[in-house]
């Protein structure tokens, strides 16, 4: 592989005490702060940055208010980014220094790409049964009291034209088509094998330009209804989920994130190659969402939203 996937983002937002709050109950490790930058680590080493919007040679906002400005790519290699810089002179806002190769992707934003800093993992995880295979023997499947993000696995933006915004990817740094929403969205995973999609891409009627959200990646389905349930009981808004994303095969919960757009738990998504040929759909919702749950889960009660707690030890005892 040549590009591992994402090593590093940042947002710009001017709320530390609210972004600080977030990303800590989120399962981030803090591992710097000073009054103009916040920055956080997964488990792996991804490194997310928070910082003041005013601070010098910030890249520039796609949109208003807090948002990401960033995004750094890992590479496998010294010598594929010296490849990448090479073949990449003549794009806007091309930079090569300091370790690091700089451009600006169709939507105007900050994209580079370095040798990757992330750290391999042994992680446990819970095992499936199915009626085929059945892994687990003489063990319980994990219960999460919160999650403790692996690696930002994606990040989906708003484009004002998708076939434009593909073809820099695809054509620049060998991004691979995964599905498609033809004219609407794009799938793309940054090496033939990989997950579904490392990168996706959305066009409105309007052609607006943002961002959709950040997607963090946990070990299983459990952690991400772990990871969520907590969130919720430290007070965060649920935008959507749990639910399954039937195109990834995912399971996804989604919060509102005040260091801009929204942001996801998720787990299990496909696992492709080069034999995968991409499929196109038309948009509807359930083909964004399988199942999903409006307004999420309370965190104390395990039910949905707005449903009185259960009574008794079992759900047969009633008053």
């Amino acid at each position: 592989m040549d590009i591992m996937g994402i090593d590093e983002i940042t947002y710009g937002a001017d709320d530390f005490e609210q972004c600080k709050k977030f990303f800590l109950d989120w399962g981030l490790e803090l591992v710097s702060e000073t009054s103009a930058k916040l920055g956080f680590s997964t488990l792996n080493g991804c490194l997310i940055n928070v910082v003041k919007t005013d601070t010098p040679n910030l890249p520039p906002p796609i949109e208003k208010g807090p948002t990401l400005r960033e995004v750094v790519w890992g590479v496998s290699s010294q010598q594929v980014l010296e490849r990448l810089a090479q073949s990449s002179k003549k794009l806007p806002g091309y930079n090569y220094a300091d370790g690091r190769l700089s451009c600006v992707d169709p939507i105007g934003l900050s994209v580079r790409f370095q040798v990757t800093r992330k750290r391999e993992l042994d992680l446990e995880c819970g095992q499936m049964n199915t009626w085929a295979d059945k892994p687990r023997r003489n063990a319980r499947s994990p219960i999460y009291e919160r999650a403790r993000p692996i690696e930002v696995g994606h990040v989906v933006f708003f484009v004002k034209s998708v076939e434009q915004t593909e073809k820099f990817y695809v054509d620049n740094f060998g991004f691979v088509p995964s599905d498609r929403y033809p004219g609407r969205g794009v799938f793309l995973r940054c090496d033939a094998d990989g997950g579904h999609h490392d990168l996706f891409l959305l066009q409105t009627p309007d052609a607006k330009v943002g961002l959709n959200h950040v997607a963090f990646a946990v070990r299983d389905i459990h952690e991400v209804f772990g990871g969520g349930l907590q969130i919720d009981r430290c007070g965060w808004k649920t935008q959507l989920g749990p639910g399954r994303h039937p195109i990834s095969s995912a399971y996804f919960w989604y919060f509102q994130n005040p260091a801009g757009g929204l942001i996801e738990y998720y787990a299990d998504e496909d696992q492709l190659d080069k034999d995968w040929v991409a499929r196109e759909f038309e948009p509807a919702p359930t083909r964004f969402a399988e199942w999903a749950v409006d307004g999420g889960l309370d965190g104390n009660t395990r039910r949905q939203k707005d449903i009185a707690a259960p009574e008794g030890k079992f759900l047969t005892d009633k008053k």
